[in-house]
């Protein structure tokens, strides 16, 4: 219980699992300063950004002074990173996916695969979130389809690469530093990753607006006109798409600690509201078929939690391969649509406006359903692993 003069209600951080107990007491600290912050701090501001379809960056500077742009290089545990995403995605879906694309996609990858100037050049700005990079891959006429279907080109002239293509769903794609771009060689036909500064001659980025959620996130559609970077801007790491295939199957993981965050929201919000909430002179959470409601997205985010912090382990272990984190992509997104509806439905009218928050979470849930791989997609993915037979094509 809160110690004040109105008590909250029991187990006000919803973690009936004790997952949060199974990370070291260091990281127990820091994951308890952490939520506050994004509690007391993140969650109500977003909503006015959200409405509006505006990027705050005033946020996101503060994201970065608690260290959320350098989860992928601070030592800190796989579990402590998936708890984080999870309550960034809390507070805010929008921001939770900037977080994670920018660790597990940007920092990540320039980490591991860039050479060591590009490492000295951009890690510093990137962990602190002083500089964001933008994940370049999928296209206007292919998504699901990318990896044999990927148009961008890239040709070498002299000390050059020229690249030209149309990029689409480009996160921060407008208002990045640079974006990991990802063509097809024309000499050999490969698919290898180029560093392009945003700034150059023949980069145009457009915001994608009147979405239904994630309003946040500034997804863009992009196109490459005759860029010329530098010979050394190709990634030494990523000249085939593999190492795509790879960040791929990590982003996918990271999507399930999202799924598990806007639950606990939803049940936040429902609870919440159930409490203050009177109806026919009492309050709703005296109602049979609220409670039932409540379990439910309880049970739906806790079966999340543990199913993710398994899928950690395994992580940590180095075990995880595409058919896990496929499965846990697929099931936890499915199970936070479920959740946000029955959180919507709970609050009758209400759920509908974002001054409740839940019509904000109801439209955000629709896109983690949906991206970094569709559920349709991610099922098949799974099914294919457990019977050998292939259904894409």
């Amino acid at each position: 219980m809160e110690e004040n003069n109105a008590p909250g209600p029991p187990f006000p951080d919803v973690d009936l699992m004790y997952i949060a107990d199974l990370l070291p007491p260091e990281e127990q600290v820091r994951y308890r300063e952490v939520r506050t912050f994004l509690q007391s701090r993140i969650r109500a501001a977003s909503i006015d950004y959200w409405n509006r379809e505006e990027f705050p960056f005033e946020l996101v500077a503060e994201l970065g002074k608690y260290g959320l742009g350098g989860l992928q290089t601070d030592g800190t545990s796989k579990l402590f990173k998936g708890l984080m995403y999870a309550e960034v995605a809390r507070a805010d879906v929008s921001l939770s996916a900037l977080v994670g694309i920018h660790n597990e996609l940007i920092v990540g990858m320039v980490n591991q695969l860039g050479s060591e100037e590009q490492k000295a050049r951009w890690l510093p700005g990137l962990t602190a979130l002083t500089q964001i990079g933008a994940f370049a891959l999928t296209e206007p006429e292919h998504g699901s389809d990318i990896a044999g279907g990927l148009a961008t080109t890239a040709r070498r002239e002299g000390d050059e690469w020229v690249i030209n293509g149309a990029k689409r769903w480009i996160g921060a794609g407008t208002i990045a530093d640079f974006a990991l771009v990802w063509a097809r060689d024309a000499a050999d036909q490969q698919i290898k990753c180029f560093l392009v500064e945003t700034d150059r001659p023949g980069y145009t980025a457009t915001k994608i607006a009147n979405k239904i959620g994630l309003r946040i996130m500034q997804n863009a559609d992009i196109v490459l006109d005759e860029i010329r970077i530098p010979a050394a801007n190709l990634l030494p790491g990523a000249t085939d798409f593999s190492k795509a295939n790879e960040l791929l199957r990590d982003s996918r993981a990271w999507v399930g600690w999202q799924a598990a965050g806007i639950q606990l929201a939803a049940f936040d919000v429902a609870r919440s509201y159930a409490l203050s909430r009177k109806q026919f002179g009492k309050e709703l959470a005296r109602f049979q078929l609220i409670q039932q409601q409540l379990a439910e997205i309880l049970g739906n985010a806790s079966v999340s939690l543990a199913l993710m912090a398994q899928l950690a382990t395994i992580q940590q272990d180095g075990k995880l391969e595409m058919v896990q984190a496929a499965m846990a992509k697929s099931t936890t997104t499915r199970l936070a649509r479920a959740s946000v509806a029955m959180g919507r439905s709970l609050l009758g009218g209400n759920g509908i406006s974002t001054d409740y928050e839940m019509g904000k979470l109801f439209g955000d849930a629709e896109i983690l359903y949906t991206y970094e791989g569709s559920y349709e997609i991610n099922s098949l993915i799974v099914a294919r692993a457990m019977t050998g037979k292939s259904a894409f094509v």
